[in-house]
């Protein structure tokens, strides 16, 4: 189950992809007309509307990629790192066609450089085609859109860093019972919170899997159950005088042998 955050990251991502995705759309699509119209007239093509075709062509294949895939591989670190090069491969990319496009910042009145050639404003392509000024200001949207391009494409490699922490921390702190056994990490404590007691450095040092301390020698106490067992009347041991078995003496003192009718201190 995906947290709430999560699924917030996710979702602007994916807005943020669909932007993205758009404007390599708007960039493609008017620049197409441009070679379109260039091949039916016999216009002259440079070399660099090319590169700004398969810019924005090789952009529309890898947002829309990502759009299909955020929700299967957002915070991979794999996944993450290649889409945080493409991201920044992709903002160089568009500053080139942002520069391409330059000549649509100015006013295009009198003199305008556009796709075309440089021509005064008011000059038409051809019988039915548009003319040089609306040709300026299409380069005025593709500048426009390669600058909105840019400033997402930044936005999304950051969204990328904070997806791959967000899924390590859900990995590091859940599931537990403060996320209700979800894939989410724990809730904040809240306003109540706020009034409960926090745990000392003591506490928080304390690892709850170590195993309890086993006791020591010098922690034991002797047993005093029995009088032969706490020190105060000496007992005899093997071989001394007064070493019993069974209430009979082994080896009474001055004899060496047991008394007739018995055997090796043992009674009958």
């Amino acid at each position: 189950m995906v947290s709430k955050s999560g699924f917030a990251l996710k979702a602007l991502q994916w807005f943020v992809r669909g932007i993205q995705f758009l404007s390599c759309a708007v960039v493609l699509a008017l620049f197409s007309y441009f070679l379109a119209v260039a091949s039916q007239h016999k216009f002259n093509i440079p070399v660099w509307s090319k590169a700004v075709e398969g810019i924005s062509g090789i952009g529309v294949i890898y947002t829309l990629a990502g759009l299909l895939l955020l929700c299967c591989v957002a915070g991979h670190p794999f996944a993450s790192a290649v889409a945080i090069i493409l991201d920044i491969a992709f903002v160089g990319a568009f500053i080139y066609v942002a520069q391409a496009n330059r000549g649509g910042a100015s006013s295009c009145t009198n003199t305008v450089d556009t796709f075309f050639g440089t021509r005064p404003a008011a000059d038409r392509l051809g019988s039915g085609l548009p003319t040089y000024r609306q040709i300026c200001q299409i380069h005025k949207a593709v500048l426009a859109v390669s600058i909105i391009a840019i400033g997402f494409f930044l936005i999304s490699a950051f969204l990328e860093v904070v997806l791959v922490r967000h899924r390590r921390k859900e990995h590091r702190f859940g599931p537990s019972p403060a996320n209700n056994y979800t894939s989410g990490y724990g809730k904040r404590r809240g306003l109540f919170g706020l009034f409960r007691r926090r745990k000392t450095s003591e506490e928080e040092a304390i690892n709850p899997n170590l195993l309890p301390e086993h006791t020591h020698p010098e922690q034991v106490r002797p047993s005093y159950n029995t009088d032969a067992t706490n020190g105060t009347t000496p007992y005899p041991k093997y071989g001394e005088s007064g070493f019993q078995h069974d209430g009979q003496v082994a080896y009474p003192e001055g004899s060496s042998h047991p008394s007739t009718g018995h055997e090796y201190g043992y009674a009958r």
